[in-house]
C-alpha cells in the first residue's frame, strides 16, 4: 500500500491505549446490539452504510453510538472473540460506547480538532494514540497505471 501524506489531529482520550490499522468509516451511528453480529463482527443493520462489512481488527470511525446499553457487552463479546475493532474514533462518544470500550480495553477517542468522518476515509492507515491524545492519519494513495501505447497507438495496459 502506498501512503503519501500524513495528518495529525489532537482529540480527547477516553479509553487510553494505542492501536493502528486500516480505517473503516461510517457517517451513520452504530448500534452494537442488533446492528453488529457478535459472532462475526459484521454489520447487519439493514440499510446501514457498513451493512455486510466487518469491523474486526479495523480502526472504526463513526459519529456516535445508539441503541441499548447491552451494546456495551456486545463490544466486549466482540473483543473476546478477536472480532472487535482495534480502536474507535467518534465525533462524540456516548455512555454505551465508552463503557464497551472500557470493558474491552479498546482505545477510544472523540472530539477531534477536525471531524474524523470527514478527514478519515476507508483504507486510510490510522494510528490512535490514546495515551498522548493524537490520531495520525496516513492517507491511502490510489495508484493509477499509466497508459502505455505501442507503435500503432494502441493501449497495451488496460
Amino acid at each position: 500500500m502506498l501512503y503519501n501524506n500524513e495528518i495529525i489531529i489532537k482529540g480527547r482520550k477516553i479509553v487510553k491505549g494505542y492501536a493502528e490499522g486500516k480505517a473503516i468509516v461510517s457517517k451513520d451511528p452504530i448500534s452494537f446490539l442488533g446492528g453488529v453480529d457478535p459472532k462475526t463482527g459484521i454489520v447487519v443493520e439493514k440499510n446501514h452504510e457498513l451493512e455486510g462489512k466487518s469491523i474486526a481488527k479495523k480502526i472504526l470511525v463513526f459519529p456516535y453510538g445508539k441503541g441499548s446499553t447491552v451494546g456495551s457487552y456486545v463490544i466486549l463479546s466482540l473483543a473476546n472473540r478477536n472480532l472487535g475493532p482495534k480502536a474507535i474514533i467518534n465525533v462524540e462518544s456516548e455512555p454505551i460506547i465508552i463503557a464497551g470500550c472500557a470493558l474491552a480495553n479498546i482505545p477510544l477517542m472523540d472530539r477531534l480538532e477536525k471531524s474524523p468522518i470527514e478527514v478519515i476515509k476507508n483504507e486510510d492507515y490510522v494510528i490512535v494514540d490514546g495515551i498522548k491524545g493524537l490520531v495520525r492519519i496516513k492517507k491511502f494513495m490510489r495508484k493509477t497505471i499509466p497508459k502505455v501505447k505501442n507503435k500503432n497507438d494502441e493501449n497495451i495496459l488496460k
